[in-house]
């Protein structure tokens, strides 16, 4: 017999390596994205922001995010690593896909997935504010406050997390588990 499909309600099991432990369910990331959208949309309405999405990893919620916003909106990509095939951040973030589109004078969201050591978030801080936007803001799904990143740099949090290696929803292991609907710790399983 095939194998089933793999569906939000029957995801792709884990690698035989891994137990997956859910930290935050489906239905908690769609409330809390609502919420999120409708701060912002209050925040954003009358500015023409760019939504800018950091990826990979932030492309599911990017899409989630942008179809809940009750304005018109443009979207841009930047893709940016730090974690070269590793559950350890090298402490160097490389820009591997820029902007398509100048971003001088315009109002930007930067989307992000997860701030982690807040590497990432100081290098495209830095690499947007030398274009001269009009402003800077930043929403992260998800913050491991833990590791020291002042909220000052974070407009909008979805979830703070504890300091542990997680996947689902856009973020991953070596390419794996970005598909799964959920948040979930990744544990080696002896």
């Amino acid at each position: 017999m095939p194998q089933k499909a793999p569906t939000p309600l029957n995801p792709l099991p884990p690698l035989p390596e891994h137990r997956l432990n859910v930290l935050i369910s489906e239905d908690e990331i769609q409330r809390r994205i609502d919420e999120l959208a409708q701060e912002i949309s209050t925040d954003l309405r009358d500015k023409d922001p760019v939504i800018i999405g950091v990826l990979k990893g932030a492309f599911v919620f990017v899409a989630d995010f942008c179809r809940r916003l009750d304005f018109p909106n443009t979207i841009d990509f930047i893709r940016v690593s730090s974690y070269p095939n590793s559950v350890v951040t090298s402490g160097e973030v490389k820009l591997e896909l820029d902007l398509a589109h100048s971003v001088a004078n315009r109002h930007l969201l930067l989307l992000e997935d997860i701030i982690d050591t807040g590497l990432t978030l100081q290098y495209l801080k830095a690499s947007l504010g030398v274009r001269n936007p009009a402003s800077l803001r930043v929403c992260s799904l998800l913050h491991k406050p833990d590791n020291n990143v002042k909220l000052s740099t974070i407009d909008y949090i979805g979830f703070s997390i504890p300091n542990k290696f997680v996947v689902g929803y856009g973020l991953d292991y070596r390419g794996y588990y970005r598909n799964l609907p959920y948040i979930a710790q990744i544990e080696e399983v002896q």
